[in-house]
């Protein structure tokens, strides 16, 4: 199996969810980025995304453009990604670890030579924010071709109408953004993302991971209730930026999701 599916599987032997985390790759400086991916695990993060900086975020809030800023300005690049990735695996075969972005640098690097080039980084799979269903298949295949998987995000307009389309391509497991809005913002109800979570099973067997909004331990416990994941991003990141211990922010997040359901 993936390590995607490995760790869910494992999860789920937990009777438990798991916590994913977000960062941006070579915020704020490359040395500084690769010594947070690399405690992340220590921490209590079971899933890693990590950001590939891009100078056009359309769906991140101000947090997440700032981090990509601070990435560009440092010298951030999407090789230089890779190579963060690649570091990493020196030290951990285990964590699944999934590249989370747009899709114009894939496009330029070529879709065929980057899913090879990601997968020999040790990248377990992608999300790509701005390329809908009915182009995926430009990606898709040389993603499979690698063994790496692709994420989809599914939204709360995505109603049952939709789903079938975009769940065709997806593997490792489906993320569900909890608001329609942008990233680090407002936060969804606890009734809606159950709802939600219900809607999207009936399309899928799938683990569901959800995202968008999550900022607390308490937060991210309800969450670990309803799905096998949740997601936090915008508040790591803003730790980082505050100089405010964002592993220490992790250690805490992981403890809410693991005692979610105890």
């Amino acid at each position: 199996m993936s390590r995607i599916a490995t760790r869910f599987a494992k999860l789920k032997a937990e009777n438990r969810a798991g916590l994913v985390t977000f960062i941006m790759a070579g915020d704020p400086d490359r040395a500084t980025s690769q010594s947070l991916l690399d405690g992340l695990p220590a921490a209590g993060a079971d899933v890693i995304e990590l950001g590939m900086p891009f100078t056009d975020p359309m769906a991140d809030g101000p947090a997440i453009q700032l981090a990509g800023q601070r990435a560009l300005a440092a010298g951030g690049t999407l090789r230089q990604t890779l190579e963060m990735v690649a570091e990493f695996r020196k030290r951990d075969a285990e964590t699944p670890i999934i590249l989370m972005g747009y899709y114009n640098p894939i496009y330029a690097w070529g879709a065929e030579t980057f899913a090879a080039d990601a997968a020999g980084a040790g990248v377990d799979g992608l999300i790509i924010v701005d390329l809908p269903p009915e182009e995926a298949q430009e990606l898709v295949p040389h993603l499979r071709a690698v063994g790496m998987d692709f994420i989809v995000l599914t939204t709360p307009t995505s109603d049952d109408a939709r789903l079938p389309v975009v769940l065709a391509n997806a593997s490792g497991f489906v993320y569900y953004v909890s608001i329609a809005g942008i990233t680090g913002t407002a936060s969804a109800t606890g009734s809606a993302i159950e709802e939600a979570v219900a809607r999207i099973r009936r399309h899928t067997d799938l683990p569901i991971c959800v995202g968008f909004g999550i900022k607390t331990p308490d937060q991210a416990a309800q969450i670990a209730r309803v799905a096998e994941g949740a997601v936090v991003g915008s508040a790591i990141v803003s730790a980082l930026a505050d100089n405010a211990r964002p592993l220490e922010l992790v250690a805490a997040l992981a403890a809410g999701v693991r005692g979610a359901r105890i």
